[in-house]
């Protein structure tokens, strides 16, 4: 009886401490917001901490511990979180934002095949996000699986046709199927999205290196591509139009790369006319570089793409203000 009363005792001395500790969760958790608001992340991971020591099955802690943790620079840190997240069953919301960060944290950290896994569960719950698609293509990249990329690079960029990453990504993805012609054309339109961007100087180098029938190394490990017979197809009229260009030496400086870009335009749209293969390159890259290659537009184009590698080409766009806002103009219409 005296033990009895003695524990009951006990209990209604620690209920307090208790209830007041659940109570502190919500506060702690504001209090946490706060300081991530203010990028004060130690101070803010340390709130949502104590928030979990009093209640450990909190999931809005867990999730926000994650998110201050990722954003602190210790993504690693975040992932055993981020599972407890996911297997909560939380709404769909958080669900979908737990598995794209657990996406970027593994991709980042090397983990390959957990990235992809988990931007696929993440796009089962949107598929119509650019970042996820673009995010899936780029981890396939990584991983060299590059038909998957170039499968995800097209789907980004029909969500969203003006973003330079994803004509970089499928830019290089096709070039090293040996892809050229869709590589060319991608990496044409990324330069002419962002032309003096930190990945100019690689874009301008890969499609000098198309023009001059340049071929990616296998890697170690690799198969060697396969192109499709339309791919190998239009790779060959790549190399007669650079041909045809060339048997016209000399070359004034001005004129040399904007006559390879008409002749390959030329030649590539007028194939692609002709084929039934790779819609998106068909319909979107290759009948616009057609078009330019009929119009006036062709040298201020060729110049503006080349600006960052050329001082000459940086003079002239600084020089010649109207054409190249009418090459814009035109560009934009088409």
């Amino acid at each position: 009886m005296i033990k009895t009363l003695r524990n009951s005792l006990l209990l209604l001395l620690l209920l307090p401490a208790f209830f007041a500790a659940a109570q502190n969760v919500p506060d702690l958790l504001r209090e946490g917001s706060e300081l991530q608001k203010s990028k004060n992340y130690t101070a803010a991971i340390e709130k949502y901490k104590a928030a979990l020591a009093a209640d450990p099955a909190n999931v809005t802690a867990k999730y926000q511990l994650a998110f201050a943790l990722n954003t602190a620079g210790r993504g690693t840190e975040a992932l055993p979180y981020l599972q407890d997240v996911v297997n909560a069953a939380p709404t769909a919301p958080v669900l979908l934002s737990s598995y794209t960060l657990m996406a970027g944290i593994y991709d980042r950290s090397g983990q390959a095949a957990k990235a992809i896994s988990a931007y696929k569960t993440a796009i089962e719950l949107d598929s119509a996000s650019y970042d996820l698609n673009y995010g899936l293509g780029l981890a396939y990249f990584r991983n060299k699986q590059y038909v998957e990329a170039e499968q995800r690079a097209v789907n980004a960029l029909r969500l969203n046709s003006r973003q330079p990453a994803s004509l970089r990504l499928y830019g290089l993805v096709t070039f090293h199927q040996n892809e050229r012609a869709p590589a060319l054309l991608s990496l044409c339109s990324f330069l002419y999205l962002d032309p003096k961007g930190n990945r100019a100087d690689e874009a301008y180098s890969n499609i000098q290196s198309i023009i001059q029938g340049g071929v990616l190394k296998t890697e170690p490990g690799q198969k060697a591509p396969q192109p499709s017979a339309e791919a190998l197809a239009l790779n060959q009229a790549i190399t007669n139009a650079v041909a045809g260009v060339e048997s016209k030496k000399p070359y004034k400086y001005a004129e040399k790369f904007s006559d390879q870009l008409k002749a390959i335009f030329t030649a590539v749209g007028t194939l692609a006319q002709k084929q039934s293969g790779n819609r998106y390159f068909r319909t979107q890259l290759a009948s616009t570089y057609y078009k330019l290659s009929q119009s006036p537009h062709m040298q201020a184009f060729a110049f503006y793409i080349s600006q960052a590698n050329d001082k000459r080409a940086a003079a002239w766009v600084a020089a010649n203000a109207q054409q190249v806002e009418s090459m814009n103009k035109w560009m934009a219409a088409n």
